[in-house]
Order: C-alpha cells, then sequence, then structure tokens
C-alpha cells in the first residue's frame, strides 16, 4: 500500500505550472513553483518542520514543549503540523493586518493565537517580535522559534526547494523570481542554484513600506522607507539574517494594488487560486521583463493560497473599498 504515515510526511514535491496568458508578452517560458499543494498551503511547511527537526535534536525543544513564534500565519500553520503530529503546544503571536481567515485556520488547528499592532516599531513591547520574545521568556519548557534568524529556514529550502526545481527544469532554469520576507525562500533556492549554475538570475520582489531593494542597492537601511502596507508575507521592517544579499541579483518592488489585482488575475485567467504576495511575484517578473531572451525558463515561486485571503483579495467590497477596483 502506498500511504504517508502521517501529514508531515506529505511536504515537498510541488508541481510547476507554466503560466500562459498572464506572461503572454514575455519571449520567455515562465514556470511557477506552486507551493499551495504543500498540506499546510504554503512553502512554509517545509521550514516549519525542518525547524522544529534541527530544535529537537539539539535539545532547544524538550519533549511536550511549547512552540512560539511571530508569524504572518503560514509558518503558523506548518508549525501547526509539526505541533499536532509531535506532542507540542503553539502560540502564534500575529499582527492584525493579517487575514481573519489565517487567524481563524490557526486557531482551527490547535495554536493560541496573540494578535499585535501593525503599525508600531519592531522594537515597541507591543509588536509582534518583541511579544514572540517576552512570551518565550515567561512560558516555562518553551521554544522561540525565530524565523527570521533561523538558518533551518534557508537550510530547509537549500534541501528542498532549491533540488525540486533544478529537477522539474532539467537544469534549464535561468531565473528565479520570489517575494522576499523571512529571506529564507530565496537565499536557500538561490544558494542552490547558483551552485549548479552560477549564471542563474535571483530576483526579488519587494512591496513599498519595506526596506530590502534600497538597503541591497546602497547598503543604507532608511528608515524613510518603512511606512504601513497591505501585501502579506513579504517586504520588512528589519534586515533578518537569513536574507543573504550577496545572493541576489536585484529588486523590483510592487504596488499593494498591482498585487491585488494581478492575484486575482491568477485566479480568473490560469485557474491558480493563491495568495497576495502571487500577484506581487509575477507582477514582478513583468517588471523584469526586459532582461529576458526566447530561449531562457523563469520560475516564479508562489508561496501560499487564495483561501486566506476570501475576504480581502477575492471580496469586491474590499477591494473598491482599498481603491483597488474601479
Amino acid at each position: 500500500m502506498n500511504y504517508a504515515k502521517n501529514i508531515l510526511e506529505t511536504i515537498g514535491n510541488t508541481p510547476l505550472v507554466q503560466i500562459n496568458h498572464i506572461t503572454k508578452e514575455l519571449p520567455c517560458q515562465v514556470l511557477a513553483k506552486v507551493e499551495y499543494f504543500n498540506p499546510g498551503h504554503s512553502c512554509k511547511d517545509r521550514m516549519a518542520l525542518k525547524m522544529v527537526e534541527d530544535a529537537e535534536k539539539d535539545g532547544r525543544l524538550q519533549p511536550g514543549g511549547t512552540i512560539i513564534e511571530g508569524t504572518s500565519g503560514n509558518t503558523g500553520m506548518g508549525l501547526a503540523l509539526a505541533a499536532i503530529v509531535k506532542g507540542y503546544k503553539l502560540i502564534c503571536v500575529i499582527s492584525d493586518k493579517q487575514s481573519k481567515e489565517k487567524m481563524d485556520i490557526l486557531r482551527a488547528v490547535g495554536a493560541e493565537v496573540v494578535v499585535c499592532p501593525t503599525n508600531v516599531e519592531p522594537e515597541d513591547p507591543r509588536s509582534y517580535y518583541s511579544v514572540s520574545k517576552r512570551l518565550a521568556e515567561e512560558t516555562p519548557n518553551s521554544w522561540y522559534v525565530n524565523q527570521y534568524d533561523n538558518p533551518s529556514n534557508t537550510q530547509a529550502n537549500y534541501e528542498q526547494t532549491g533540488p525540486e526545481i533544478w529537477e522539474q527544469t532539467k537544469g534549464r532554469i535561468t531565473h528565479f523570481v520570489v517575494g522576499v520576507g523571512t529571506g529564507g525562500t530565496i537565499s536557500g533556492i538561490g544558494k542552490y542554484l547558483k551552485e549548479q549554475n552560477p549564471n542563474v538570475k535571483i530576483w526579488g520582489v519587494d512591496t513599498y513600506g519595506s526596506v530590502f531593494k534600497k538597503y541591497h542597492e546602497t547598503g543604507v537601511f532608511d528608515e524613510n522607507e518603512i511606512y504601513p502596507y497591505v501585501t502579506e508575507g513579504i517586504g520588512e521592517d528589519i534586515l533578518p539574517e537569513n536574507v543573504d544579499f550577496s545572493i541576489i541579483d536585484g529588486f523590483t518592488k510592487v504596488t499593494d494594488k498591482d498585487a491585488a489585482v494581478y492575484t486575482r488575475r491568477l485566479a480568473k485567467e490560469e485557474g491558480l487560486f493563491v495568495g497576495m504576495s502571487a500577484g506581487s511575484a509575477i507582477k514582478g517578473v513583468l517588471q523584469f521583463k526586459e532582461h529576458f531572451k526566447p530561449d531562457d525558463v523563469v520560475v516564479v515561486l508562489f508561496h501560499d493560497s487564495g483561501s486566506r485571503y476570501v475576504a480581502k483579495i477575492f471580496n469586491d467590497d474590499w477591494m473598491k473599498e482599498m481603491g483597488y477596483l474601479d
């Protein structure tokens, strides 16, 4: 019989799907690595399990312990699956800009959800960074995951996602494009792909209100770049240790409106029901179009499922309220 012994064994081996309509103006082939085929419906399942297993190995996470993490939702879901199978408690600290669906889903899989304000400085005691650290200090037998600086995040993508993309494209990939948040996805995949072929270009998609693009280009951490934005899961007001800027060849920034509009286009024109960062990513590919040649194979990663954004991106009233729909 062919079956998985538990849900964690179904993580990985997600498909590559050709984009046919939105990218028809481009001269090259565009393939999407569709990560919502993971059981927790995002790419974060991979690194969540890797971080848990590595913490178990070196004793940071003890039997019956409590896992604590600040998350925009997807890492929390991956951690929840690991916690269920392995017998841990989970506390997810989330900012109030995240969709209600993400909070409801985390509670549905047994996580305790603590909601913090978005529009505060990272050092503010109310921020989800600060609250996560404080809870970890106060909770007996707990482990603070810290996906931003945890090297297992990058390593999971180096060991899994990068080799999958290389194998699926038979080594023909020329460009990899992905939204950047914690940095583990772009850094792990980028490192693996460049080891196979140093000529593969690794491009990051950033959002307005985030520091990545300017820091990459100038080396200056400019606080004037930081302001609230709507897009979830990409961009940061800090520099996570998992972002290896030396691997990234360049960034482009995508507006919240374009992210929302292109997420809906992916659903209606490609049948890909994906999250808002996928809209950013595909618009980022279009913004890089002058770099592409006819024989190029561009792989873009779609982080998560549209099911987490039904009340926002896929709600006409919300879209009109935000000024994203005429």
